[in-house]
């Protein structure tokens, strides 16, 4: 799995397109898809054309996207994998992730809630049972690794322990205002790719971007704060997500190099601590807007 991967939750249907387009053409190889983001389809076509235009085989991109909470039930994994497969065009996944650990109620609205608004759980299935249908995907050569997303350290271990197929990558937030240490620390031990979704901070003012400390690592080494922070990210040991809309954005961000170690000691001594999506504590994306 290419480091440097391209995500794709971008609400605007030409957006995705345009932008799905300019990162491969700046040289993205790794594309991060959702059920979620309920544009699989434009993602899709725009690397269909773009593969053909740069004559890029299929083989030399690598492919994620995730099974969303309303289709934890085992019975209903096969057919939302297939779904997001015929969606994007394409025969088979790289990766496919549970998107979150909870389970939502069944059925075809992705936020179901009650008439006070709260989400509807289904707490007739465990992440287990889910996991165990992820594991048949793998078996059936059309997913080559399964993973999950916005998972905690502690609901990890569990599942580690007791999964016939390991999970192959786990996607988290993760920035130098939460750098989750200690999840990376478990993901190298057990041969886990640690995935950094956010790693600019995702908007957040202030945030990473205009820390004082990244601000002046940027001026002393000649690179942005966005190249800055996404060094940062890779020298620590994971792959990241990022979701250039612009042409030149994308050359930016895929235009890293490798920082000095004081400057990594610097970053890794920021204080600040805060999580901008509260995904983990609910399974409701913070970042994908409720429809």
């Amino acid at each position: 799995m290419p480091a440097l991967g391209f995500g794709t939750l971008i609400p605007a249907a030409d957006v995705t397109i345009t932008a799905t387009r300019d990162a491969l053409e700046a040289g993205f190889r790794h594309f991060d898809c959702a059920e979620r983001y309920r544009n699989e389809r434009e993602v899709g076509r725009a690397l269909q054309t773009g593969l053909a235009a740069q004559g890029i085989a299929r083989e030399d991109i690598f492919v994620t996207t995730k099974l969303w909470n309303s289709n934890h039930r085992p019975e209903r994994v096969e057919p939302a994998f297939e779904a997001s497969l015929d969606r994007l065009g394409i025969l088979y996944l790289d990766l496919y992730l549970i998107h979150t650990p909870f389970a939502f109620q069944p059925g075809d609205d992705q936020d179901p809630r009650d008439q006070n608004g709260n989400v509807i759980y289904d707490r007739d299935v465990t992440l287990f049972d889910t996991w165990k249908a992820m594991e048949t995907l793998v078996d059936h050569d059309k997913c080559r690794a399964i993973g999950l997303s916005d998972i905690g350290l502690d609901e990890l271990k569990p599942l580690y322990e007791s999964a016939r197929i390991k999970p192959a990558v786990v996607q988290v937030e993760a920035h130098p205002y939460l750098p989750e240490t200690e999840l990376l620390e478990f993901c190298k031990e057990k041969g886990i790719v640690f995935l950094a979704f956010a790693p600019l901070g995702h908007g957040m003012r202030p945030g990473p971007l205009e820390d004082p400390v990244i601000l002046a690592i940027a001026a002393r080494v000649g690179k942005t704060p966005a190249q800055v922070l996404l060094a940062w990210a890779v020298q620590r040991g994971t792959a990241l997500l990022t979701t250039p809309r612009t042409a030149a954005r994308a050359r930016e961000n895929f235009d890293i190099s490798v920082l000095p170690e004081d400057a990594l000691d610097e970053i890794n001594c920021i204080q600040t601590r805060q999580r901008l999506n509260p995904v983990v504590k609910t399974g409701v994306p913070g970042f994908i807007p409720q429809r």
